[in-house]
């Protein structure tokens, strides 16, 4: 997969839905709060692009709501059906 360069670290494209990934939109949406987090979620939902940061499961950050394993409930609850998504992994 890509990598691309975001907040001054490097992340792996892990899934692309359509080639939706816009990567300036993304660096204009993503502030540091994202920082800490191992994975960036991206999800277009009416045109517009929306953000969530998920830890490892290993990270002891970790919790329901931003453990990676329960990325796919996420997209279920949260997510328009339909949504083009993307999900980028910070390089270690």
């Amino acid at each position: 997969m890509k990598n691309i360069e975001l907040l001054g670290k490097e992340y792996e494209i892990i899934s692309n839905d359509s080639n939706c990934l816009n990567i300036e939109e993304l660096r204009e949406k993503c502030t540091d709060y994202f920082e800490p987090f191992d994975y960036i979620f991206g999800d277009y939902a009416y045109e517009k692009l929306r953000l969530k940061g998920y830890y490892d499961s290993s990270n002891k950050k970790a919790s329901k709501i931003n453990d990676i394993k329960y990325l796919d409930d996420y997209k279920k609850n949260y997510c328009s059906y339909g949504a083009k998504t993307f999900l980028i992994k910070k390089v270690k």
